[in-house]
């Protein structure tokens, strides 16, 4: 059955009740906010404390808090419940509402498919006579609690426009997800324009989704090699950036990629205006006016690059370097990370000076026919 703002709750169905008094079923007169949550999810755990703190709030308001941790990733029910039992005990020793486990997927189906949620953390506020009143995300549950509470949210107007938003972006979502699918089994397939229909489909629906925008240039520019639509698409991506000033870095970095990526194959690129639009990115990413700090360690890379096939080594070294240093930060980067791309840039950071290079206890050496700096050759006049 499927489940919307003003149908009845379904059951609670849990495994075990790891923190708590067990909860059967929803007691008439009372208020549950009910959250579906995983360990692994950043915004589930930033949206702890202030749970912990509706629950305080809100207890003698007869409102009470279940949290229900559907979506832990272990080989076996019994390790996901010991490590659940463990991170609870070392992130929140205070933690004053209910956690349920469950494993099986029953209480995925009866609330959060049922409902076409696709995302954690989401929320579904059950409210005094056992309907739900409200479901999304966590952040916007202080603006409608204490309507829930004293009766007037669930046959509201505000009610209705919210949950009519949330089905239509669930939706989009939905679809966003079937294309994704789609161009990740026609890659694999290595049928090109099977994922340059898919992803054009993904543009269409969603004009400002950069991730779509990425695949497209990559496809067109390097598996079709069909290089005049691919700086076609390029060249309008650019202006698009820089039109929309609050993701200009992300959307300039995707061009920096798709043109000075060591990892691409470029030999079939048009060398000059390559050049050109390496060039005009490059001034407008480092331009004091713009926001340097989205600039990350992958796209350092990328930028490092076209300095040094340009000839500027000492700017590709200082990218390099400046990319290792925030690379390093832990409270950034997760150690996994770190691990992943430390050792590359430091074969790059080599190779650009041509010596060995040491840091944090691993050394390199240059490689000449490294993808990470490739020889450098005279750029053509443009």
């Amino acid at each position: 059955m499927a489940r919307c703002t003003e149908s009845p709750a379904p059951s609670l169905k849990v495994e075990n009740w790891l923190r708590g008094e067990p909860l059967t079923n929803f007691q008439p007169g009372k208020v549950y906010i009910v959250e579906f949550w995983a360990t692994w999810c950043g915004p589930c755990e930033g949206m702890m404390p202030h749970l912990i703190e509706l629950q305080a709030k809100y207890k003698d308001e007869g409102v009470e808090v279940v949290g229900v941790a559907a979506y832990e990733k272990a080989p076996t029910a019994d390790e996901a419940r010991t490590t659940l039992d463990a991170w609870l005990t070392e992130k929140f020793s205070n933690l004053n509402y209910r956690i349920g486990f469950d494993s099986t997927g029953e209480m995925n189906k009866l609330w959060m498919d049922a409902s076409s949620s696709l995302l954690i953390p989401t929320s579904f506020v059950v409210d005094r006579d056992g309907h739900i009143a409200f479901i999304g995300d966590p952040t916007q549950i202080d603006a409608v609690l204490p309507k829930i509470i004293n009766g007037t949210w669930r046959s509201s107007d505000q009610a209705k426009a919210a949950e009519a938003k949330r089905i239509a972006k669930n939706q989009r979502m939905a679809r966003v997800s079937s294309i994704r699918r789609t161009i990740r089994s026609a890659m694999e397939a290595k049928d090109w324009p099977a994922a340059l229909s898919a992803v054009e489909e993904g543009i269409a629906a969603m004009p400002d989704n950069l991730e779509f925008s990425e695949i497209h240039v990559d496809l067109l520019l390097h598996k079709m090699r069909d290089t005049a639509t691919g700086f076609q698409v390029l060249r309008q991506l650019v202006r698009d950036a820089i039109e929309k000033q609050s993701e200009a870095v992300y959307g300039l970095n995707i061009v920096m990629r798709q043109l000075f990526d060591p990892e691409n194959d470029k030999a079939h690129l048009p060398r000059a205006e390559r050049f050109a639009i390496g060039r005009d990115v490059s001034e407008h990413i480092l331009n004091p006016g713009q926001a340097s700090d989205g600039l990350d360690f992958y796209s350092h890379g990328a930028l490092a690059q076209y300095y040094y096939e340009s000839g500027d080594k000492q700017r590709a070294i200082e990218l390099i370097e400046r990319a290792m240093t925030w690379l390093d930060d832990p409270e950034i980067v997760p150690e996994d990370t770190k691990q992943y791309y430390m050792p590359r840039l430091l074969q790059t950071l080599a190779n650009y000076r041509g010596e060995k290079v040491c840091c944090s206890g691993s050394c390199s050496v240059p490689q000449e026919n490294s993808p990470g700096a490739p020889k450098v050759q005279p750029q053509e006049e443009t």
